[in-house]
């Protein structure tokens, strides 16, 4: 469960990065609502994985989690730079997200 927990609070971590350039320096208030509720989130599933995760395991892969989600979301509605290396170094996240998940009981 705490997997499931991390993988949650990841996802949430990815909404309120998207929803603080929504909110435009929290100055729009449903985004910024938006946000602030997601922070809270994921802080707190965050805080469930950690009864079953180690702290350094569990924070990379939120970390990590956030990072590629919120970078692939920046690429697909946002019109980032797919740049090749980018590409690359996101999906060497990635694969320190599996390895990490691969490795921890």
């Amino acid at each position: 469960m705490a997997w499931i927990y991390l993988f949650v609070a990841g996802v949430m971590e990815i909404a309120w990065a998207i929803g603080m350039k929504q909110s435009e320096g929290f100055t729009r208030l449903w985004p910024s609502v938006f946000t602030l509720s997601a922070i809270a989130i994921s802080l707190f599933l965050l805080s469930l994985a950690l009864r079953g995760i180690p702290i350094g395991t569990a924070y990379a892969v939120w970390a990590g989690i956030g990072t590629v989600g919120t970078a692939l979301v920046g690429i697909l509605f946002f019109a980032e730079s797919t740049d090749l290396l980018r590409l690359a170094s996101i999906g060497l996240i990635g694969a320190g997200i599996v390895g990490l998940k691969l490795v921890t009981p």
